[in-house]
């Protein structure tokens, strides 16, 4: 081979030097499709798939009554690639924890879910289980169940977990039945119609009380952030059915007082329920046993990475000490000399909370989580939750405008509510606008739980999921944020301006007269009864889109 070596005729132009550290604030603008409604892509004939042909034999042998349905589903007509762009627009007009920083959701834990877990979770021997298959051929699955009751009871130092509830809620639901149901054993249920709470406990608590016929006692903290221990002294009697709480509450503010609040109510036979839907700081350093509660409750799609699936399927997770555990819902797992199968349940078991057994994918996230951790990473995981919350907290304590209420000079625990009053009232912006407003910079913004104790309430989370650098970038996008309320105010009052969607009609959205909630109720509501008759499976082209007006864009 010969080489020729000759001259260049000239010489490219340097590349430009990359910046040494690229800037925090990030330049994000949202995509935004106007998709319309699946339905409203249906075309008669397109498939995504062939179905093979009916067998007449097996058809012939299938019971009409059981199986075989009397109309087709009410499915579109729509090709494969058609809905892979359908649904991946969509994805791109939305903001969640694998895309953003997602500590501006408050109280909600968000953290990362690792993927691998996902093989798991949708295997086919987890997303094929039918509840009322042999156990002889789900094994793997049961002692999955069996091992993740052990694992939630030793991180709660529970005797015994139920698994069966959808949500946090209904894990919180449950157990206010089994307090109903424990006092009813005693001859006590119409004696004791009395829930005691706290405002800043989530509000589940006084929700499914109330749900269960319960009049809901709601303590307010004192001086310091904790719930008034004079207030509880105050209203416990004869007439106490449980204390429903949460510690750290959704101020971030852990009790360290928590069982002379248990030792008060148990001393007129009140139960004592901790709701640990924030036990994301606590893992591995304390636990509901030590503190002397009678019933507690996880969150499983918090604490334990299982996604939120954009409000469900969830998965929540109940313990109970041995007194109570007769009265857990749903089936249990026990383990016998021929392997795993089914408890029977007590005779004192309160209703069920869903059909069957729980989430099982979720259930099997939650299991593989704890098991890539063990003992000593579930502390880490507290750990270091803990450290960025406080990171986080002493600085926005630096931006001009922040508070954050209660327990001042303090640490806290995995989050903290602050409060943007000072800014509001020397700029006339609210939280709800800077929160409009930290859309157009890619991030979530959640102000609190109402009522507004904490006034232009802010609260953030902070999970062991986020680097400093991402932190960095939360801070600096609120930081900018602040001083933009200072320096033109009207931007914020008008923002977002680079979010997908920029308005939304709050008053539509808690009203149910305005919603509909399948493609049918769709049609009939705004198209008119005629229309409910028309067979669910054949489009309509002519529903409008989804319409948002034009915006300038600001930086």
């Amino acid at each position: 081979m010969t080489v020729i070596d000759t001259e260049p005729t000239a010489v490219a132009a340097p590349l430009p030097a990359l910046p040494v550290e690229k800037p925090l604030l990030r330049d994000y603008h949202a995509a935004r499709w106007d998709e319309p409604l699946i339905f409203q892509l249906s075309a008669e004939g397109h498939r995504g798939i062939d179905v093979p042909a009916e067998d007449p034999a097996a058809l012939e042998a299938t019971p009409e009554s059981v199986f075989r349905r009397s109309d087709a589903p009410g499915l579109p007509e729509i090709g494969q690639s058609q809905v892979l762009r359908h649904y991946l627009r969509l994805s791109q007009e939305t903001l969640g924890a694998d895309l953003n920083v997602d500590i501006g959701q408050g109280t909600c834990t968000m953290k990362y879910s690792p993927k691998v877990n996902e093989r798991f979770a949708g295997s086919g021997q987890s997303v094929h289980t039918h509840p009322l298959q042999d156990t002889s051929t789900m094994q793997g699955t049961l002692q999955i169940l069996h091992e993740l009751e052990s694992y939630l009871a030793e991180v709660s130092g529970m005797d015994a977990v139920s698994l069966q509830a959808g949500s946090g809620s209904a894990a919180i639901y449950g157990n206010v039945k089994i307090v109903q149901a424990f006092h009813e054993s005693r001859g006590e249920a119409e004696q004791r119609d009395e829930i005691i709470t706290t405002i800043f406990s989530h509000p589940s608590n006084a929700a499914t009380a109330k749900t269960a016929g319960y009049k809901v006692i709601t303590l307010y903290p004192d001086e310091n952030g904790f719930p008034d221990l004079d207030a509880l002294k105050a209203v416990i009697s004869d007439r106490t059915a449980a204390l429903f709480i949460t510690n750290p509450e959704d101020t971030g503010i852990f009790n360290p007082r928590i069982t002379e609040y248990v030792d008060a109510v148990h001393a007129v036979g009140g139960i004592c329920v901790y709701d640990q839907a924030n036990a994301n700081g606590l893992l591995g350093i304390a636990r509901a046993r030590e503190a002397g509660f009678d019933l507690c409750h996880f969150n499983l799609h918090k604490t334990f990475s299982t996604p939120h699936a954009c409000g469900g399927p969830a998965a929540g997770a109940i313990g109970a000490t041995n007194e109570l555990a007769p009265f857990l819902p749903g089936l249990r797992v026990e383990r016998t000399s021929e392997g795993y199968a089914w408890a029977k349940p007590s005779e004192s078991a309160t209703a069920d909370i869903r059909p069957f057994h729980g989430v099982i994918p979720n259930l099997i996230r939650a299991y593989t989580w704890i098991r890539s951790l063990g003992p000593e990473g579930l502390r880490q995981v507290s750990e270091i939750a803990v450290l960025n919350n406080n990171y986080v907290l002493a600085q926005l304590l630096k931006v001009d405008g922040v508070t954050a209420p209660y327990a001042a000079g303090q640490h806290r625990i995995e989050q903290v509510r602050y409060s943007w009053e000072k800014l509001a009232g020397e700029t006339g912006v609210s939280s709800s606008q800077i929160g409009a407003r930290m859309a157009d910079y890619g991030m979530h913004y959640w102000t609190s739980h109402h009522p507004y104790v904490v006034p232009e309430p802010l609260t953030l989370e902070p999970t062991e999921s986020y680097s400093k650098r991402e932190l960095d970038e939360y801070i600096e996008a609120l930081r900018h944020t602040a001083a933009e309320a200072r320096s033109n105010p009207a931007l914020l009052q008008e923002a977002p301006y680079r979010s997908s969607i920029h308005t939304v009609d709050v008053d539509a959205t808690t009203d149910p007269d305005t919603w509909a909630t399948s493609w049918r109720a769709y049609r009939r509501k705004y198209l008119g009864e005629e229309f409910a008759a028309v067979p669910r499976w054949q489009p309509a082209t002519d529903l409008p889109v989804r319409q948002r007006p034009p915006k300038a864009h600001h930086r």
